[in-house]
């Protein structure tokens, strides 16, 4: 499931320079196809995190994928920029019915000694979707035009969905039992934001995604004007199916590699060392790739590592927070929490898209690689000051009356 979410959500940017090409949009436009799907998913995640608190995650897990399999496979009506702004739009709802959900899950069938592991593989299937999904959905977009992927992904989703349906069990946590109203749930978000240490994991979010979206977005365009797209093979064009692979894939192909094996071994290392030092230790090196990025690759082979190096950065960041997040509230809070995170992390995708395509035009890509570095190094001092490295789940305090 998470594989395909992320899958689909990923493929976006390296097939923006086709998408552009087809429609006939501008280069300043292209954000918006990362913005609309962000702030779609970032309504959706605070509406359905209080639903997954009251109706348990695996109904909500099952809702998302069945509905993001539809949404997916109506992007094969797709006809103009307008109506893919809409396609992306309600594949980002149904895509934030699953954000909180799939983390929210593991912090509830596991121990949190044993969450950092668990996160690890489970968030894994973004990786993998760099590896499989993203190298698959440019060879299919290239050869079959834009939409092709994403009816692709539908397909797998749907097979997700089965899957939740027969193997995923419902774990045995205490749901919210309060009536869920418009009021209340504006007034237990603003209650969750009081406490010092989830408005800090929701602003580390937030700057997360906002440096990431900052330096990725326009990465394949900048590669793409820099660089010939061809890779060859014994002197021949590399080819899958009969279909010319390119720069770009193989690029995401290596990265997405580093992914996979670092998120679960981070994720286990967090286990034994904590999430802060990872956390810290990683936001450092990327502060110092991000910078030396536009200096360094002056060949095309120099992409390679130095994309490697931002994934394995990324993922050795990615499943040490997200282990430390779903202990820092009660389970019957989790999925609001943790929707309440991912949706301000939406909101930090899309500003961010909106923001690298007013930079990449006026200034190039190397002022977003210098605005990505700023973001992480405000992330890894909030992480540093104020984050805490918790050892273990919160317990629900009771209430003290005051007569």
């Amino acid at each position: 499931m998470v594989f395909t979410a992320a899958s689909q959500t990923i493929i976006v940017t390296p097939i923006l320079p086709v998408i552009g090409d087809t429609l006939n949009v501008p280069e300043a436009q292209w954000g918006l196809l990362i913005s609309v799907y962000s702030l779609a998913l970032a309504i959706a995640a605070l509406v359905m995190g209080p639903v997954s608190d009251r109706i348990g995650r695996r109904r909500i897990l099952l809702i998302g994928s069945g509905a993001l399999a539809i949404a997916l496979a109506l992007h094969g009506l797709v006809n103009s920029f307008s109506t893919m702004l809409g396609a992306r739009a309600l594949a980002g709802a149904c895509g934030g019915m699953l954000s909180g959900a799939a983390v929210s899950y593991v912090g509830d069938y596991f121990p949190y000694e044993r969450r950092g592991w668990a996160t690890g593989w489970v968030m894994s299937g973004i990786p993998f979707g760099i590896v499989l999904g993203v190298p698959l959905g440019r060879v299919l977009a290239a050869g079959l035009g834009f939409l092709t992927p994403f009816v692709a992904f539908a397909a797998l989703m749907a097979g997700a969905f089965v899957l939740i349906l027969f193997v995923v069990p419902q774990p045995d946590v205490d749901t919210e039992k309060s009536r869920m109203t418009f009021v209340g749930t504006v007034s237990a978000y603003g209650k969750l934001l009081k406490k010092p240490d989830v408005l800090t994991a929701t602003l580390t979010y937030f700057l997360m995604y906002l440096g990431l979206s900052l330096l990725v977005i326009y990465l394949p365009e900048w590669l793409t004007e820099r660089f010939p797209l061809e890779v060859s093979l014994l002197g021949k064009p590399l080819r899958i199916g009969g279909l010319d692979v390119d720069f770009i894939a193989t690029l995401f192909l290596v990265g997405g590699l580093a992914g996979v094996v670092t998120g679960p071994l981070a994720g286990s290392f967090s286990d034994t060392v904590g999430r802060k030092p990872l956390i810290l230790l990683s936001c450092i090196g990327l502060i110092v790739v991000t910078i030396a990025l536009t200096f360094v690759v002056t060949k095309r082979w120099v992409a390679y590592p130095a994309y490697i190096a931002i994934m394995m950065l990324f993922s050795m960041r990615m499943s040490p927070l997200q282990a430390l997040l779903t202990a820092l509230v009660p389970a019957k809070q989790r999925g609001s929490f943790l929707s309440l995170t991912i949706a301000i992390g939406q909101l930090g995708t899309a500003i961010g898209a909106f923001v690298a395509g007013l930079l990449y035009a006026g200034g190039g890509y190397r002022t977003t690689t210098f605005a990505s570095a700023a973001m992480v190094l405000l992330l890894a001092w909030l992480v540093w000051k104020y984050l805490p490295e918790p050892i273990e789940d919160a317990v629900q305090q009771p209430e003290v009356i005051v007569a």
